[in-house]
């Protein structure tokens, strides 16, 4: 599972520093660390065969401060269209305390995703690593990740989850769009933050509305703000803050595991898991043991909220942006739902997930929208021994930047790429190597297909009441 948007923005890491004191420790990790990765680097800044080309920056801060500005622009990807005029494809630089690989190649970012684990692992900021811990489906490699990772995706793909998830999804949809008035101003971002939350914890814990959800969504913005920090854990620093919201959280998520254990011993027979914890509290080993220890579910329940808080969330308020920019789309969209809509009117059928999910222009603004709003923006790895990739020489140690959006942005896939244009997914197979918005790999995102309903519904609730 890859990070999203803002916050993953774990994997945008340009918006994730957007306070100062990051921007001050960026410079200052040179006095303290980065010299020691700039002297390892050095042996491959000279002319090595196949090293890519491009340029280490400055010392110990390389080409961090210009990655960051470009990322505050209009156009955050301005920073690798320069190299990749100078460069190309592939290029060396120095980000973020690394001597760094960036593709924006799709061909060998492809390679790199699918070989984590085995040559690349990944790489995040030391605060980040502090906060999601070791347990973390984000840090954990080989099998143990293979098992959380699959278990998960499996459970979000399953029929009994896909009947009761869309009923919910139009629950919480409704309830919200009840409370727009006429002439009154809606944040839709907002809104949509609230909405995507209470679907995902219904899913992983069976969470519904009260103090308890508040109580989680409260201490859950505490502890992502302090995602990408300065790794001081001093009281009142923002990682010291955000640790202390991860604790509550957590004792939190042991007092419903305790509950669901005890729901556990009145049963005759085991029940069908009705959510994500109940998968990973029924797992068991060759012993019937429970093969997941606590500190682990406890700590991914945590860590699979943040697709609510923020990727979700903001693939359903650029879909808004877009449609907003582009009525022909936008005509074509209302006229698609509010004829799926009449159809199950007539027949006195409620929508399912696959009505939903198989209205083609519907899908194909959801496709566009990601292609353009890129919510994951790319991903790092570091690399664990010498490896090429298509001629290309990456440095065992060294961090690989496989950056979507320029691949998303890129005229030699996409014509008119920073134009909206929804049909050209109608001869378009969205399935390829030059479209990546989820990632790839055994951390392709478990959640893609409910990511898609969730947006599909709300288009749908929203283009059918409103104008």
């Amino acid at each position: 599972m890859e990070l999203s948007r803002n916050l993953l923005n774990l994997l945008s890491f340009y918006c994730e520093y957007d306070h100062i004191a990051n921007i001050i420790f960026i410079c200052m990790v040179g006095i303290v660390g980065i010299i020691l990765v700039w002297s390892r680097g050095g042996k491959h800044r000279g002319n090595r065969t196949g090293l890519p080309l491009g340029s280490m920056g400055w010392p110990f801060i390389g080409e961090t401060l210009e990655f960051i500005s470009c990322g505050y622009s209009s156009r955050p990807e301005s920073f690798m269209d320069k190299r990749r005029k100078l460069y190309g494809k592939v290029f060396k630089s120095h980000l973020l305390g690394s001597p760094t690989i960036v593709s924006t190649d799709p061909e060998v970012s492809r390679v790199v995703l699918q070989n984590d684990g085995r040559i690349f692992v990944p790489s995040y900021p030391k605060s980040l690593n502090e906060l999601m811990g070791k347990s973390s489906i984000l840090m954990l490699s080989g099998n143990l990740q293979k098992k959380l990772h699959g278990l998960i995706g499996g459970f979000l793909k399953s029929p009994q989850l896909k009947e009761q998830i869309t009923v919910d999804i139009e629950k919480y949809i409704l309830s919200s769009m009840t409370n727009w008035k006429n002439d009154q101003l809606v944040y839709i971002q907002d809104e949509t933050k609230n909405i995507a939350f209470h679907v995902l914890l219904k899913a992983l814990m069976s969470l519904s509305h009260g103090n308890d959800m508040e109580y989680l969504k409260q201490e859950f913005r505490k502890f992502i703000s302090g995602l990408v920090s300065l790794p001081v854990k001093l009281p009142g620093t923002r990682l010291y803050n955000s640790l202390q919201a991860k604790t509550r959280m957590v004792k939190m998520v042991q007092r419903i595991i305790e509950e669901k254990r005890a729901s556990y011993a009145t049963c005759t027979y085991p029940s069908p898991p009705k959510d994500v914890l109940d998968v990973l509290l029924q797992e068991t080993n060759d012993l019937a043991e429970q093969y997941f220890p606590i500190d682990v579910i406890c700590d991914n329940m945590i860590d699979l909220m943040i697709p609510g808080e923020d990727s979700v969330p903001m693939l359903m308020t650029l879909a808004v942006k877009f449609l907003t920019d582009c009525p022909l789309a936008l005509q074509q969209l209302r006229e698609e739902n509010m004829k799926l809509k009449k159809a199950k009117e007539q027949e006195k059928e409620k929508l399912t997930w696959s009505d939903y999910t198989s209205l083609p222009f519907t899908q194909n603004v959801i496709t566009e929208t990601l292609r353009m709003g890129n919510i994951i923006t790319g991903v790092m790895r570091k690399a664990l021994h010498d490896v090429e990739i298509k001629g290309h020489f990456i440095p065992k140690g060294w961090c690989v930047f496989t950056y979507f959006r320029s691949i998303h942005l890129d005229k030699d896939f996409y014509e008119c790429p920073y134009k909206f244009n929804p049909w050209r997914w109608q001869e378009k197979d969205p399935i390829g190597s030059n479209f990546i918005p989820f990632g790839g790999g055994q951390r392709l995102c478990p959640g893609i297909d409910m990511a898609r309903l969730e947006a599909s519904i709300f288009l749908h609730q929203l283009v059918t009441q409103y104008r």
